[in-house]
């Protein structure tokens, strides 16, 4: 397949306290997630406020550059806004059904905003969202849903005269031909469906016809393993013919999960290709465990997995069950630690540095891991 031209390029959070995020053209890849419970003022402020500002920050951490909210009323429009202020966080706002909701997150540092053409409403609506958003120069993502089709083409995919690939790719142009005549340039489009399938034709489709940015990922993909392998086929295929300016693996598990996801379906891609990866980081090696194993990597994995993907550092942490094939196995490992009875081992590329009991394990793994940072 023909390699797919470099697609325009558009800057997201344009506001003094938040981290721009660019995207298109030869940019990486952006990640993103999105908030799993709804807003409201009690959760912006006092201790509830504090935890979700730390989340956010946390979320940065691991690598995620893009947040979307849903904003089912004015009420939560307020409250988005009220956040934006408080995080450099880029935020977005996804609108269903009500243009005015778009138009109130217009007032707030609200870094893009997210209309489904399905349901926004007619096009002097649209006109009124994008008049304003380009006076607040704020991006917006024209996001397909084929749960959410217009009733024309959802007619016509149920009576077999377009694919509903067809029908996502017809819905987006349709709304960029308003931004088109609206001169409107900033924006990105989305196309999602549960089908893989659907999924690559649709992006692959819109691709050949436009330079708009895309946001890829399948959605509703299920819970972690199922929604894991679907959205990273998709993903790598897509990736892999040049299409996709961010990503969101979308889950029914945690945003740290889809972030960690989306994290390495980039790097995996990158790795495929031969080129570097995408995020700096650290590179988590660990055995599945068997009958053999002397120590818990399930657990520790599971206790240490957030922070570890958190450090800006380039390196590969082995994390293995028993002395058999563990550091052999794990030879390029900058760090690892395994278990023998009841002792544990940390080792460096393979050659053990520290043996201490296993009560020890976290701290001597923690001391060690320092001398890297």
């Amino acid at each position: 397949m023909a390699e797919v031209p470099s697609s325009r390029i558009i800057t997201i959070g344009g506001y003094d306290h938040i981290n721009s995020v660019v995207l298109g053209g030869k940019n990486p890849v952006a990640l993103q997630t999105m908030w799993k419970d709804s807003l409201s003022a009690s959760d912006i402020t006092g201790s509830s406020g504090s935890a979700a500002l730390e989340r956010i920050e946390g979320l940065a951490g691991l690598g995620c550059r893009l947040l979307r909210f849903a904003v089912p009323d004015l009420d939560a429009a307020d409250v988005l806004g009220e956040l934006a202020a408080k995080t450099a966080m880029p935020l977005v706002a996804d609108i269903h059904f009500d243009y005015k909701i778009a138009l109130r997150c217009l007032d707030y540092p609200i870094a893009k905003i997210r209309i489904n053409p399905g349901n926004i409403g007619k096009k002097e609506r649209v006109i009124m969202v994008l008049e304003k958003a380009a006076a607040r120069r704020v991006p917006i993502r024209i996001g397909v849903n084929a749960g959410s089709l217009p009733a024309d083409l959802r007619k016509k995919v149920e009576a077999g005269a377009i694919t509903r690939a067809e029908a996502l790719v017809t819905a987006a142009e349709r709304e960029l031909e308003i931004f088109d005549e609206m001169n409107f340039r900033d924006v990105l489009v989305s196309m999602k469906a549960s089908s893989i399938r659907d999924t690559l034709v649709a992006n692959r489709l819109l691709a050949s016809r436009t330079d708009v940015p895309l946001h890829i990922g399948v959605t509703e993909a299920g819970p972690l393993i199922p929604g894991v392998v679907r959205n990273a086929v998709a993903m790598h295929t897509l990736l892999a013919e040049g299409i996709g300016a961010t990503i969101r693996v979308s889950l029914s598990d945690t945003m740290e999960q889809e972030i960690i996801a989306g994290r390495e379906i980039l790097n995996a891609a990158a790795d495929t290709e031969g080129g570097e990866t995408v995020n700096l980081g650290v590179t988590i090696v660990s055995c599945p465990r068997c009958g053999r194993n002397s120590f818990d990597t399930h657990g520790f994995t599971e206790k240490w997995q957030n922070y570890l993907y958190s450090l800006d550092k380039n390196i590969t942490v082995a994390i293995m069950g028993c002395v058999v094939n563990g550091p052999g196995e794990s030879r390029h490992a900058d760090i690892g630690i395994t278990g023998a009875g009841n002792k544990v081992l940390i080792f460096r590329r393979g050659e053990v540095i520290r043996t201490i009991d296993a009560s020890e394990a976290d701290d001597a793994f923690r001391e060690e891991l320092q001398k890297l940072l």
